[in-house]
């Protein structure tokens, strides 16, 4: 049986609680990250605590000290004795009245480890009919509020596609349900710029650091019309698109993304947190 971090200490998944009433539950409110764990370490722990405390303060929720969270983190992996799979850091809104006001009992930690099912060596997407709302309150917030992601995810899924990807209000390529994504012509490999209103991933970050991957802004139909194209995201990490919508890209793994995997093997191998 598993053991579970809610609010200050570890418990015993089936004696885990969080309130019914807690606003995550009630209303989506409160935000999470989820990281790879190689040989019982957590990658790049240091970016995703700060994306997690940049997704904190853009709602108003107080991050605990992150000498906690790293700790919890640690209790947890040590627990399970995980040394492969996936670590998922949650803070939720807390107890809430039932509606949109917060309550004043303020956030609850929630930290998880699990394994993690091996991705396809590629994938197929298909372009979802819904876009992504480039100007909303939540653009670039890892938020707990994914009910449009699950709908978006469920349709590609019924059309044999293993990922969803949007295109924003103005039809630029933005991302995936979980991902961001590049796109590989005229011998650069392109990822949508953040204000597309795609979330700042830390694989995305990592490529573009690395020099193998560049911003750009893009029509999605160049996603259909790419010499070759790739999804990224922390547990995926770079994961090759082999159709979309239905038509097969000429290449997966082609040259740009075969650069940018080994390029980022390379890195975690040298470090586990870039």
């Amino acid at each position: 049986m598993s053991q579970v971090w809610v609010g200050d200490r570890l418990w015993p998944e089936d004696e885990a609680r969080l309130s019914p009433f807690d606003h995550a539950v009630l209303t989506g409110d409160g935000v999470f990250e989820t990281l790879k764990v190689n040989g019982g370490r957590p990658f790049a722990m240091r970016r995703h605590l700060e994306r997690l405390t940049r997704s904190a303060a853009g709602l108003g929720l107080a991050v605990p000290h992150l000498d906690l969270v790293r700790g919890a983190a640690d209790e947890v992996l040590a627990a399970n004795g995980t040394t492969d799979g996936r670590l998922r850091i949650t803070l939720t809104g807390g107890p809430a009245p039932l509606g949109s006001e917060r309550g004043l009992a303020g956030p609850t930690l929630v930290v998880a480890a699990g394994p993690q099912t091996p991705w396809p060596a590629t994938a197929a997407v298909g372009v979802c009919p819904w876009p992504r709302n480039d100007r909303g309150a939540l653009v670039g917030l890892k938020t707990v509020s994914y009910a449009e992601n699950v709908v978006a995810l469920q349709w590609a899924r019924e059309r044999g596609a293993d990922e969803a990807v949007f295109a924003n209000l103005q039809g630029r390529l933005c991302e995936g349900t979980g991902t961001n994504v590049c796109v590989g012509t005229g011998g650069r490999l392109l990822t949508p710029p953040l204000s597309s209103g795609c979330l700042g991933g830390v694989t995305r970050q990592l490529l573009l650091e690395l020099g193998v991957a560049e911003e750009a802004d893009v029509a999605v139909s160049a996603l259909a019309d790419a010499d070759e194209a790739c999804l990224t995201s922390s547990t995926r990490e770079i994961q090759p698109v082999g159709a979309v919508d239905g038509k097969a890209l000429p290449a997966a793994p082609g040259p740009l993304t075969q650069k940018a995997a080994d390029a980022f093997r390379a890195l975690r191998e040298k470090t586990d947190d870039p």
